[in-house]
């Protein structure tokens, strides 16, 4: 009997699917997450439905060599296991080092540098595989040292990787650093629950061994500042660094362009092309259609709803569209005043209606959002009562904060994507009929990412995650580096933490639910929207996929002369 077979998640897994407890789409992501092989999953599925058939496989002729130059903005890329940005930065560096899972546009994870994975009963100990033919550019061979180095560097407080939000509940605690912050209070910090935590069983196998049950693991080695990095760099990237991918970075500047040429050694599906180009087409929407229209670039990595109309008139261009889990929140530091009261945060909630900013915004290229940061793409989604207007319960609950006249504030916008500030400007002049008196401060999108975490009042675009408690760790649990608004809530903490252990998805949809509830109630947030990613690419270029966070994967793509 194999592994697979003797697995108890994929047993459960397998019945559950038998019994239409769960649907095609969440026995795919979570079969592999614990294990089986997406060609197995899918031959499963086939064996129940008769439709079992994976994806489009690549074509076995793809058209040569050339480059294919997309529009984006280049950003900084120095520290990967830092980034910020997801489409821009990661984009680059992705085409150079690697990960140790890959997660497809249809939110099926699979191996990458890591070959396999086995994962224990009570989902505490995964056990990672490492891939024996990878070797890095400079010829050393890729090895368990390699992973233990990265995990343990962007697990390290000090270097403030948003990976400690998604595995602060399983890999860390928190301890008292002995110093007092300005109000006296003490300075926590994380540190490796166990010195066993993150074991090297031998030069190609990696063991976490874990404080709580973790389902997504896999998806988390995925997450797009978890790259594998070579030791002897220290955390630094640019042109000429050491990876394992299918390219090298040869050119590279800040909003002006980056170059990379392909490797003809590499370990995985050879590239077709000769060098990807990422050009910054900056932030004005107009000149992104110039140079498509141009052909300055064959594609853009990921449209703004306002570029639609005129790029699909351009001759010769494909649209490809995906449902995401994409938005962009307006949230409030729950630290500073008035935002501190959670019956102003509710009120803010209360005073906007989500339908008609969907249509001015995004053009009703999305979905309505209920306040939750949990969207309807996500295995884990709870449907519950979405929160509608109601004007005269915001000024009632103003009125018991303190502010029975309103309040006034100023809330910090990108204005690098276009709907972020239609958005806001949408949402204040329904806020104004509640009292609530806003004001808008447009930067560019540098300054923007400068400040996103400090300012009180700020629209902050967060990408797509393939499950919710992915999403939620990262922007809401006590204490995590991407906790823009400062939550603090222990109920929500707690579970959260039980949700990430729940391999039943029905079971973790009820503790879903309640944290749902949570966000409605006390949440930092007021979220209307979610957003489709959308983009047009040259039908010249071959083997382009739209995945929902807007990744970017060259060895993939080709173009035709």
């Amino acid at each position: 009997m194999s592994k697979a077979a003797r697995n108890p998640h994929i047993a459960t897994l397998k019945s559950q699917f038998a019994e239409r407890k769960i649907d095609r789409r969440e026995f795919l992501r979570l079969a592999t997450l614990v294990g089986l092989s997406a060609p197995a999953a899918y031959a499963f599925i086939g064996e129940l439905t008769g439709d079992g058939v994976a994806p489009r496989a690549r074509a076995a002729a793809m058209p040569q060599g050339g480059t294919v130059r997309l529009g984006s903005r280049v950003k900084e890329i120095k520290n990967p296991h830092t980034y910020s940005w997801g489409e821009y930065d990661s984009n680059i560096s992705r085409q150079v080092v690697e990960y140790l899972t890959f997660t497809d546009e249809h939110n099926v994870t699979h191996p990458s540098l890591c070959e396999k994975w086995d994962v224990s009963p009570d989902l505490k100990t995964w056990t990672l595989r490492l891939r024996q033919d990878v070797k890095w550019h400079k010829g050393r061979p890729f090895t368990a040292d390699d992973v233990v180095w990265n995990l343990k560097h962007v697990l390290d407080p000090e270097v403030g990787s948003s990976v400690i939000g998604l595995m602060k509940g399983y890999m860390l605690t928190e301890y008292d650093t002995g110093q007092k912050d300005d109000k006296g209070n003490p300075k926590m910090s994380t540190k490796l629950w166990d010195a066993n935590a993150i074991e090297k069983v031998d030069d190609h196998t990696v063991r976490l061994n874990c404080k709580a049950p973790q389902v997504a693991v896999p998806e988390h080695l995925f997450h797009y500042p978890m790259a594998i990095l070579d030791p002897e760099e220290k955390g630094v990237f640019g042109p000429g660094s050491n990876g394992t991918g299918a390219f090298d970075l040869t050119d590279f500047a800040v909003q002006k362009n980056a170059v990379l040429k392909a490797r003809k050694d590499y370990w995985g599906d050879k590239p077709n092309l000769d060098q990807l180009e990422f050009v910054d087409v900056g932030d004005n929407p107009s000149a992104a259609i110039t140079a498509m229209a141009s052909k300055q670039i064959h594609g853009l990595v990921g449209a703004d709803p306002v570029q639609f109309d005129a790029l699909k008139a351009l001759p010769g261009v494909e649209l490809y569209q995906v449902e995401t889990a994409e938005t962009a929140v307006m949230r409030v530091k729950v630290t500073q005043k008035p935002f501190d009261n959670p019956k102003v945060r509710k009120a803010m909630r209360l005073a906007v209606d989500a339908p008609p900013i969907l249509q001015v915004a995004l053009r009703g290229l999305g979905v309505v959002g209920d306040h939750t940061h949990v969207a309807p793409s996500m295995p884990d989604y709870a449907k519950i009562p979405p929160m509608k207007r109601d004007v005269a319960e915001a000024k009632k609950l103003l009125a018991e904060a303190g502010y029975p006249n309103g309040f006034d504030a100023e809330i910090t916008v990108d204005k690098e994507e276009a709907w972020h500030a239609a958005q806001v400007q949408a949402a204040a002049e329904q806020w104004k009929d509640a009292g609530i008196r806003v004001s808008i401060k447009l930067l560019p999108g540098a300054q923007f990412w400068e400040v996103w975490d400090k300012v009180p009042f700020g629209c902050t675009v967060w990408y797509h995650r393939p499950l919710a408690i992915m999403l939620l760790g990262l922007a809401y649990r006590s204490g995590v580096p991407w906790n823009e608004s400062n939550y603090s809530n222990p109920e929500f903490d707690k579970l959260l933490t039980e949700a990430e252990g729940m391999l039943d998805v029905d079971k973790r949809r009820e503790v879903i639910a309640k944290i749902e509830h949570i966000m409605q109630e006390d949440g930092p947030l007021v979220q209307p929207v979610w957003r489709n990613n959308f983009t047009f690419i040259d039908k010249k270029v071959k083997g382009f996929t739209m995945h929902p966070t807007k990744y970017i994967f060259g060895n993939k793509l080709a173009i035709e002369a």
